[in-house]
């Protein structure tokens, strides 16, 4: 072999020793993102945001994962990051305790993982968590609820998917403002309705036959199934004031033309943009991410629906 041959090897080899050991480049990033279920506008949202915000950073495959729904799933989809060697994961898991887990699964493969919006439970080493204060934001519907009807009010709670943590949270909430006046604000029923707008509809029609009279709100975890009960109550004739949460364009579309008397912002798009930097900041610069941040949720009337995330995509 010669010499020039033995020197180009040498700076071979120090070259890939270089490269292997170098901080992770721009182009170097790999993440996956897993949303509890793309069938839900919301979610299709805080996609669209992550997508957007890596295409601003630069650099990025971003590998865009669909729970459909399902705790199983979601959960194969971690096992197949851990497999594909990601440099990292954002997820919003379905069910804060059936993803915990997986999640564990991916932190001990030495990936870091930011949650956004919902939360997992009892896992140790997740870097951060971006996401709504939805307790404060069930006050807000609850605190709006008090000011539309000062007197008092019969109230059908709609609430959501059972397990996950928005759901608990946003109930929570709202149960926390009446439940210290249960003389005058009265919950006449409460059922879950799955986040799901059908089942908003058929729960929303199966309470109302069982009443002897309507009530004066339904308040909702989210603003599939507030829509889901509008149709309902547009179909009976019924003037009930119905509330919901999130803030999707077309919930906005209702409250501006007198459907949906409310919703709650909660800045979805806020919350994947900030999780989404805060990982790519600690994969490139080393960086330590505040462990929990938490927009705070308000209400969305007519009054001020130019505050509304998501109102340029009205129609």
């Amino acid at each position: 072999m010669t010499k020039s041959k033995i020197v180009s090897g040498i700076v071979s080899a120090v070259a890939a020793t270089l490269i292997s050991t170098a901080p992770i480049q721009a182009q170097d990033l790999k993440i996956v993102t897993s949303m509890p279920s793309l069938g839900f506008p919301f979610f299709v949202h805080m996609q669209n945001s992550l997508n957007a915000e890596a295409e601003a950073l630069g650099g990025i495959q971003v590998i865009n994962q669909d729970g459909q729904n399902s705790a199983p799933k979601q959960t194969a989809e971690l096992e197949a990051a851990i497999i594909n060697q990601v440099s990292g994961v954002v997820i919003s898991p379905l069910d804060s305790i059936a993803l915990a887990p997986g999640v564990k699964q991916v932190i001990d493969a030495g990936i870091p993982v930011m949650t956004i919006d919902r939360r997992v439970d009892g896992v140790d080493g997740v870097l951060g968590h971006v996401g709504a204060d939805n307790v404060i934001g069930g006050e807000a519907q609850a605190n709006l609820i008090i000011k539309l009807f000062p007197d008092g009010a019969n109230i059908v709670n709609l609430q959501g998917q059972p397990g996950a943590s928005p759901a608990i949270d946003r109930n929570k909430g709202v149960h926390n403002i009446l439940d210290s006046m249960s003389d005058k604000y009265v919950f006449v029923a409460e059922q879950t309705a799955n986040f799901a707008r059908e089942e908003g509809a058929s729960v929303t029609e199966s309470i109302l036959a069982g009443l002897d009279s309507p009530p004066d709100v339904i308040v909702a975890a989210n603003d599939d199934m507030a829509l889901g009960a509008l149709q309902v109550t547009q179909e009976q004739g019924l003037d009930i004031v119905i509330i919901g949460f999130d803030a999707l364009p077309e919930a906005l579309a209702s409250v501006r033309d007198g459907g949906l008397t409310a919703t709650i912002e909660q800045t979805p798009g806020g919350q994947s943009r900030l999780a989404l930097q805060a990982l790519v900041d600690h994969l490139r610069n080393g960086t330590t991410p505040e462990p929990l941040v938490l927009l705070e949720p308000f209400a969305i009337t007519k009054d001020n629906i130019d505050m509304a995330e998501r109102l340029s995509e009205l129609n």
